[in-house]
């Protein structure tokens, strides 16, 4: 069975480069240090896509791909660079003089990435006072290789949320916490993220995403829990114990 517009469902995948072979993008951690991509902060785990949608999208000729797949399929998908990362655009790369780096300008190399004018490029040559920075994607012009395997179909309210939250949260996925009760569901906020810069806007996405894929529910509830962790530490004292007075015959 294939997948229509707005299927909710989980890959694995691991991305190279068609013509040098460069692997660069992974979901599978032991993938991630075969290839010396690893990240200590990334979260490694089954993709979330949805098909055709916006919300958890993938590159176009990936999701045109997928939607022709299943549950369990194993296959390598070639994506052509006007379907992928676009095609290269020589008018996107400009030579600038170095001192507009201000700074940084002595810290900088050859292959770093900068943002310029609030646009991120890559710097392709440094010389004569002049940097020059291409603005176009890293892999523009590139056709690229995915080994994908799809994992499941989140069919299920209990799933979709499920999967909503491990894409969204970004603690370990045992700690995440939810329960559905007729039209409402209630998450629990995992209490080492309850400070995190962009809690709100993480809450925001999540409910927006609920009520997107499953259109049954009324309402998204945050549970937070503060513990009173000085009243934790706090032991109480232990009674001594008397002896018991020996009986007169």
């Amino acid at each position: 069975m294939t997948f229509n517009k707005g299927s909710l469902i989980l890959i694995d995948y691991t991305a190279k480069v068609k013509d040098t072979e460069e692997v660069f993008d992974t979901t599978l951690e032991a993938d991630a240090k075969k290839y010396s991509i690893h990240e200590t902060d990334v979260k490694y785990q089954p993709k979330l896509v949805s098909i055709g949608e916006v919300s958890y999208p993938v590159l176009k000729g990936l999701d045109e791909a997928l939607t022709k797949t299943a549950v369990s399929d194993k296959l390598t998908i070639e994506v052509t660079p006007e379907k992928g990362f676009g095609e290269r655009d020589s008018t996107k790369v400009r030579m600038i003089p170095i001192r507009k780096l201000g700074e940084d300008a002595e810290k900088v190399s050859v292959g770093d990435t900068i943002e310029i004018d609030n646009k991120r490029g890559m710097i392709r040559f440094i010389g004569s006072g002049r940097v020059q920075v291409d603005y176009n994607h890293r892999y523009a012009g590139k056709t690229i290789l995915y080994e994908v395997n799809v994992i499941k179909s989140l069919d299920s309210e209990n799933d979709k949320i499920e999967g909503i939250l491990q894409n969204r949260l970004p603690v370990e996925n045992s700690k995440i916490e939810f329960t559905i009760k007729e039209k409402e569901t209630n998450i629990s906020i995992p209490e080492e993220i309850l400070r995190a810069d962009g809690l709100q806007i993480m809450k925001h996405f999540i409910q927006l995403d609920i009520f997107k894929f499953v259109p049954s529910l009324e309402k998204v509830n945050f549970v937070e829990t503060h513990q009173n962790k000085q009243a934790q530490t706090k032991k109480p004292e232990a009674k001594e114990e008397k002896a018991p007075e020996p009986k007169v015959a």
